[in-house]
């Protein structure tokens, strides 16, 4: 094979070096049998279009380009974005790669039936949540994450790092844990050690608000270690409550009634609900629901719209 058609391998990043930016987050995976590891669980078919988020110098990249049909790239930094280009430039990769130079919060997403992210930890929360929210609905995402922040994920009830997070993904989507990998696995190495997971979206989607789901774990989640009766008692929580109970009733052409105490309707449905004594951090899915319902059929809403 020509000089020219065979892209570079994983060593290339060593050359690299002086183009990584430390307050981008950028360090590039450069050990080949976590890469292929990476991109063997995500379990690629040739029809597949292929989402990248931080590409790096393309270690990943490549091995994406020889099993996918395509592969899009969301890039923050020109340097790597033109460093990546130069890679496949004259290869029969070239074709199926498009690049995307921008912050990947900030930009719209194209279709994609999979995505693979070494991700820059600081957006890790956000990006998360873009992709749970993303729609047409992708098959799968391998994402490596600060050890942390994917033991969060992953976190259950009763978790010392259960949290509105653990509570939000688990709701939207199925969560594994794939593999943990070392700093010495990363040029320049991070600071913290790192894992792999794999998210899958719950199909169906629950049939619920999100925002509304979100509203009351915001106040749940406040402090967790609290009773869901002593979360909802603070000035704040009752302003709110009562500005949307009232915006509600004007919305809907209804009378908000004379005798309307939002602190004794807010006890009421608590203890109707079952879980005023409950702490938040104990509870599961099933009880954030079950109590979301309680106060949307008193006709309570934790956003105003």
């Amino acid at each position: 094979m020509p000089k020219a058609d065979k892209p570079r391998d994983a060593s290339h990043a060593r050359s690299a070096g002086p183009l990584f930016n430390k307050e981008l987050g950028q360090h590039i995976l450069k050990n080949p049998l976590v890469v292929n590891g990476i991109v063997d669980k995500a379990n690629i078919r040739s029809t597949d279009t292929v989402l990248e988020i931080g590409p790096g110098t393309g270690n990943v990249t490549v091995k994406l380009l020889e099993k996918a049909k395509k592969v899009i790239v969301v890039e923050m930094d020109p340097r790597l974005a033109a460093e990546l280009a130069k890679r496949v430039q004259g290869t029969p990769l070239q074709k199926k790669l498009e690049i995307i130079v921008g912050d990947f919060l900030k930009v719209d997403l194209p279709y994609f039936d999979v995505c693979v992210s070494n991700t820059p930890y600081q957006i890790s929360a956000a990006l998360t949540l873009k992709l749970l929210h993303h729609r047409p609905m992708w098959r799968c995402a391998v994402l490596m994450f600060q050890r942390e922040f994917a033991l969060t994920l992953l976190a259950k009830p009763g978790d010392n790092l259960y949290s509105r997070l653990s509570a939000n993904v688990q709701l939207l989507s199925n969560v594994d844990h794939l593999m943990k990998v070392g700093k010495n696995n990363f040029r320049p190495p991070p600071k913290v050690e790192s894992s792999v997971v794999r998210i899958e979206l719950r199909q169906p989607p629950p049939p619920i608000d999100f925002n509304e789901w979100d509203g009351l774990l915001r106040i749940l989640f406040n402090r967790k270690n609290r009773t869901v009766s002593a979360s909802f008692k603070t000035d704040a929580v009752y302003e709110l409550l009562e500005h949307n109970f009232k915006t509600v009733c004007s919305l809907t052409g209804q009378d908000v009634p004379m005798d309307f105490d939002v602190k004794a309707k807010i006890d009421e449905v608590l203890e109707s609900s079952g879980l005023a004594k409950e702490r938040t951090s104990k509870l599961d899915q099933d009880d954030f629901l079950k109590l979301l319902s309680c106060f949307i059929d008193a006709g309570f809403r934790f956003t105003a719209n």
